[in-house]
């Protein structure tokens, strides 16, 4: 892989279309050099299939730019929702094919931390971040960084009982739960000091600015025939409960 950097991008402005969809939220941006300059975060039931295009030409309007100006398309790659990873990444990888420009593969729970350290800077400071998706009943994709976004274990899907943070280690610094996953564990941590849950986080294509950018500035594309989502864990498909 080409890991110079861009020497043009201090002469031209590099627009990246960001695709978010692997939690219920259905969210698109565009940024500029790195900064969002425009951006629609929906959530409700099932509205990826139906309704993230119909953003993506709302949102080029509203940026007052064409598709042709865009100079790449970043996605949520996973883990998360099989079908709305399945979603981003198809009209991602179509866009990029169409307008003959890179791919580019965001880690979601990578995405989450910028997000949760760009809004509150000073509540991560000695703290363990836990960006969590649900994985349903009490199940979640995870991983854990320390402050400055510095990942120390890596993506995985764990069953979270009320001793799963538990430690010996009078040092540890206080774990910090965020995102769709940790919404549903509030109750379980109640009397742990050691865990706070911060509830109401929604995932964005707002928090891919700063990563795309940087992935472009390198040139780390993907290939926008083969690549495929991080879905971490088999599809299991679900009968539907009878009324």
């Amino acid at each position: 892989m080409d890991m110079t950097p861009c020497h043009n991008l201090a002469m031209n402005n590099i627009y990246v279309l960001q695709i978010e969809t692997a939690t219920p939220v259905c969210s698109v941006a565009i940024s500029k050099n790195g900064k969002t300059i425009a951006a629609i975060d929906a959530e409700l039931p099932n509205l990826h299939a139906s309704h993230l295009t119909v953003f993506i030409d709302q949102l080029l309007r509203d940026a007052d730019i064409s598709s042709v100006d865009l100079d790449a398309v970043a996605v949520s790659m996973g883990p998360g929702s099989y079908t709305g990873l399945r979603i981003g990444v198809s009209t991602a990888k179509g866009l990029c094919y169409g307008l003959d420009i890179p791919l580019i593969a965001i880690n979601t729970l990578d995405a989450m931390v910028a997000g949760f350290a760009r809004r509150d800077p000073m509540q991560m400071v000695g703290k363990m971040l836990v960006p969590m998706i649900d994985a349903r009943r009490m199940e979640v994709y995870m991983a854990q960084y320390r402050e400055g976004q510095v990942k120390v274990r890596d993506t995985e899907a764990c069953i979270i009982d009320a001793d799963f943070f538990a430690t010996d280690d009078k040092s540890q610094a206080q774990f910090l739960l965020f995102g769709s996953g940790a919404n549903k564990l509030a109750l379980l941590f109640t009397e742990n000091p050691w865990v706070q849950v911060v509830p109401g986080f929604l995932n964005s294509a707002d928090f891919l600015s700063g990563l795309a950018f940087e992935k472009y500035s390198l040139k780390q594309f993907e290939d926008s025939v083969y690549f495929e989502p991080f879905y971490l864990k088999d599809f299991i498909a679900t009968t539907p409960k009878k009324r």
